[in-house]
């Protein structure tokens, strides 16, 4: 029971943390790769050879590491605030997996949990595919709890304002000179052009409908420009770019690529860039190979001053987001009307997904839960 006077998180009564999941050893990454690709036919010389990223890095996906650092900042968030819930973690794809932890929760005697998803935006990849695996994952576990998952918060400024502030500092890590006129480069995970056409509720259910990963992207990215400028005195034109691009080459993905995009800003004569991972949580492998790796070894090799701005991580008000996230649906279950926080030219994303929101253009009609065609 939470003390007297704390926040309300009833009717839930435990908060699950679900992410991707990445291998913790070399032998981990094929396998890994084949849990991401399964149902694809992909070929495991191939999946050998995508793999090398992780093996560049000795075979270690820093995302389950991650997660331990914001499973424990949940933990100490929450007891803080006085709201004594316990807090999971499952993943899509690696251990500690979705269904384990499920069965953890089971067994604790969890009736209600709410779903904190480690993507901020909406499209199949990025939101009803986590859908699906929780309604697999209630499927395979006797005695499952109920789950309502937190809404997409890429307007959320607990997730913006650590943006603006990683921006502003590695604007100020660019040599003086080359600062005023930075062009800023907001990077995201590119998906398949018909994924993103697709993402977001269909038209018929009002405004914000479809191409809605592009647009939250979009809107984001404003904000912190805009954010920047008004602390700094100094406009910035900016761009949304795309980087780890995978899949069959003959199935059009989103474009630029970050890299392509780094030659063309060369070419124009562009001061220097600052790279934005907008599109991620937390530096996992798109960031620290796709960006840092890659991305920054380009643009050095254009000439081109680069730096990159931090993700939100576990920065306390990226933390205190969950806990607002929570306290909302919380309220929204009981009935009441949450004042939901957002910035920018959108609104507050909808809690529960309209019917055909995002849908699985390979698989049709495959179960999902927390939406209203579940």
């Amino acid at each position: 029971m939470n003390p007297a006077g704390a926040p309300d998180a009833t009717p839930y009564d435990a908060l699950l943390l679900l992410s991707f999941g990445g291998p913790e050893k070399a032998e981990d990454v094929v396998p890994f790769l084949e849990n991401v690709t399964q149902g694809r036919g992909i070929p495991r010389e191939r999946l050998e050879e995508v793999g090398e990223h992780y093996f560049q890095l000795g075979g270690r996906s820093p995302i389950n590491d991650q997660n331990r650092a914001l499973l424990a900042a949940l933990r100490d968030d929450l007891a803080g605030a006085g709201i004594d819930i316990p807090v999971y973690w499952g993943n899509r794809n690696w251990d500690p997996y979705l269904t384990d932890a499920l069965r953890e929760m089971a067994a604790d005697g969890v009736t209600r949990a709410a779903v904190f998803v480690t993507s901020a935006y909406s499209s199949y990849s990025s939101c009803r595919q986590y859908r699906e695996n929780l309604a697999d994952a209630v499927a395979a576990v006797e005695g499952a709890p109920r789950l309502d998952r937190l809404r997409q918060y890429f307007n959320h400024p607990g997730f913006v304002e650590p943006v603006v502030d990683a921006t502003l500092a590695a604007l100020a890590e660019l040599p003086e000179g080359t600062r005023d006129h930075a062009r800023l480069v907001f990077v995201t995970h590119s998906v398949p052009e018909q994924m993103a056409e697709t993402s977001g509720p269909p038209a018929s259910s009002g405004p914000h409908r479809r191409r809605a990963y592009v647009t939250q992207h979009r809107s984001a990215a404003e904000v912190v420009t805009a954010r920047v400028r008004q602390a700094t005195g100094r406009g910035h034109r900016h761009d949304l770019v795309y980087c780890s691009r995978s899949g069959d080459p003959r199935t059009p993905w989103l474009e630029p690529d970050v890299n392509d995009h780094l030659e063309a800003l060369a070419a124009e004569g562009t001061d220097a860039v600052v790279l934005v991972p907008i599109g991620f949580v937390s530096d996992h492998m798109e960031v620290i190979y796709d960006l840092d790796t890659e991305a920054l070894a380009t643009a050095r090799r254009l000439g081109l001053p680069a730096t990159r701005a931090a993700t939100p991580g576990v920065d306390p008000r990226f933390v205190a987001m969950v806990r607002d996230l929570l306290l909302e649906r919380a309220a929204s279950a009981r009935g009441e009307e949450p004042d939901r926080q957002a910035v920018g030219d959108m609104p507050a994303w909808r809690e529960v997904c309209a019917e055909g929101c995002c849908p699985n253009l390979r698989t049709p009609g495959r179960p999902a839960l927390c939406g209203v065609d579940a």
